[in-house]
């Protein structure tokens, strides 16, 4: 989301920069990160506005199911028909709020992990250190010596991906069916 930013951070902090530029980047990097919490803070209020008008659909569809229910009981077919039409986008545009709303809490979270990120490393730079490369990066050279741990150490990491996905899903699978009432 933020790639300029990191790219400008990983140039400072690998003192690709003269000495003298190194102070003006940092105080452009605090500038930037700044917007970058500014445009979290934009991400959160999208997520609240979206989460708000689910509430708000989902509330008006209860509504227009139970008035169908009642109509249904009375035997009242004119009524069930029109209750019908009306609930047919509703449930369409609530399935298509919770889906946005997911996407939303999804990109909020990366966005605030990359902004943690860029603040960690800002914070090298800033005290003109030279970062280390995270643990992965270090776990993937040492592997490259050793190829045949290094495809086991792959197998493993895509199974585990692959068990986390399936996982992730069964969730989202059980949690729409507890909401579609089944």
């Amino acid at each position: 989301m933020f790639d300029d930013l990191k790219a400008s951070l990983r140039d400072l902090i690998s003192a690709r920069l003269a000495p003298d530029d190194r102070r003006a980047a940092v105080h452009a990097m605090k500038e930037s990160i700044i917007r970058a919490k500014m445009a979290l803070d934009d991400l959160r209020d999208g997520l609240a506005q979206t989460r708000q008008r689910l509430a708000t659909e989902e509330a008006e569809l209860a509504t227009v199911e139970r008035r169908r229910a009642l109509a249904e009981q009375a035997a009242e077919a004119e009524t069930v028909a029109i209750a019908e039409r009306y609930a047919r986008p509703l449930r369409e545009r609530v399935e298509v709020l919770r889906r946005k709303a997911d996407v939303q809490a999804d990109e909020l979270a990366l966005a605030e992990r990359d902004v943690s990120e860029m603040t960690q490393q800002l914070k090298v730079a800033a005290s003109g250190g030279v970062a280390t490369p995270p643990v992965a990066t270090r776990v993937n050279d040492e592997l490259e010596s050793d190829g045949a741990l290094k495809r086991d150490f792959d197998s493993l990491s895509r199974a585990s991906a692959r068990a986390a996905a399936e996982q992730d899903a069964d969730a989202r699978l059980a949690e729409l069916k507890r909401r579609m009432g089944q």
